[in-house]
């Protein structure tokens, strides 16, 4: 059962049921492993009706087999949720039914029958509020962790990760440090070589234009380039600083298969020009690996059907590959 795909199905209140619909619809193509929903059987059905598709779901218990994952019907797992319309506005009404979701993918994980889930996209804003910073860092508080846990948006051509994550950019200078940046280079490099059976080769960004500044202690000098030092001894393949604005124009002719930037959009903007939906945002650092699409809840376009699944399908396609 440990190969069993679990979906958190996310926010109610947004383009989750129709990005899993639309992947389930599609999985011939793609779907190897059993796969189910953790989320409301009864909202899930109203929100399929309303949007029309033609697929059936059924319900499981925490005693399903891999029988009752097999067959035609969308298996989900009932965590109840009272709504009336098949699509509300974005509040805060929703948050302990997501929270419970989480907390009942974890208790899969602990009982082993599941090794991992995907979960589809929530509202910062409205789930987290100042608590958590986001996904990554609630997941990660879970089990303790400290600077162990890394955001990697991966592509089977280049993979990208932020040593700072959901903070104001004001902030990144003074949370950055040595042991923040080879602990978590040395989880990358460890998901790679582990996980993924190949040595990555990673470029490393410094934070001032063109690694530079007038200041005396410059980050580059007082902090990036020790790490790199530091991780050169325990063998790994890494080069850096590399200015920001020519890194993703050299990735293919230095053959760097993960940029790791010092914050979010360093090196997310660049990503997503690059790959858009095809791409995904891995936890790693954590003893199960978590996935979502690499989007958000899309509230502009709920129930519109014109939902984009790729990323959803490409985070089951990876779950695929992993034994």
């Amino acid at each position: 059962m440990k190969n069993t795909i679990a979906i958190i199905a996310g926010e109610p209140n947004s383009i989750s049921s129709e990005i899993i619909f639309k992947s389930w619809k599609l999985r011939t193509k793609y779907l190897k492993k059993p796969l189910f929903v953790i989320g409301s059987f009864k909202l899930l059905d109203l929100q399929r009706k309303s949007l029309k598709y033609n697929i059936k779901l059924k319900k499981i218990d925490e005693n399903f087999k891999l029988r009752h994952l097999l067959g035609p019907e969308l298996p989900v797992f009932d965590i109840t949720y009272n709504q009336k319309k098949p699509f509300e506005k974005i509040s805060k009404k929703s948050n302990k039914y997501i929270f419970k979701c989480f907390k009942t993918a974890l208790s899969f994980i602990n009982k082993k029958k599941i090794s991992g889930f995907i979960n589809c996209p929530v509202s910062k804003e409205h789930l987290f509020k100042n608590k958590y910073q986001g996904v990554t860092e609630y997941i990660s508080k879970q089990f303790g962790k400290k600077y162990g846990e890394v955001m990697l948006i991966y592509n089977k051509e280049l993979a990208v990760s932020p040593i700072t994550t959901h903070i104001p950019l004001s902030q990144v200078s003074k949370k950055i440090n040595k042991k923040m940046i080879t602990q978590k280079v040395k989880t990358i490099n460890n998901f790679f070589t582990k996980v993924l059976k190949k040595k990555p080769n990673i470029a490393m960004l410094g934070i001032n234009p063109h690694n530079f500044s007038t200041l005396k202690n410059f980050e580059e000098k007082k902090i990036i380039k020790k790490a790199i030092k530091e991780l050169h001894k325990s063998k790994i393949k890494i080069t850096g600083p590399i200015s920001t604005d020519t890194s993703f124009m050299m990735f293919k002719k230095h053959k760097f298969n993960v940029i790791v930037g010092m914050y979010h959009d360093q090196v997310l903007t660049p990503f997503k020009a690059l790959y858009s939906f095809n791409a995904i945002n891995i936890t790693i650092g954590l003893p199960f690996l978590r996935i979502s699409p690499d989007h958000g809840v899309a509230e502009n376009i709920i129930g519109k059907k014109i939902a984009n699944p790729e990323s959803l399908i490409e985070s089951i396609k990876f779950f695929n590959n992993i034994r």
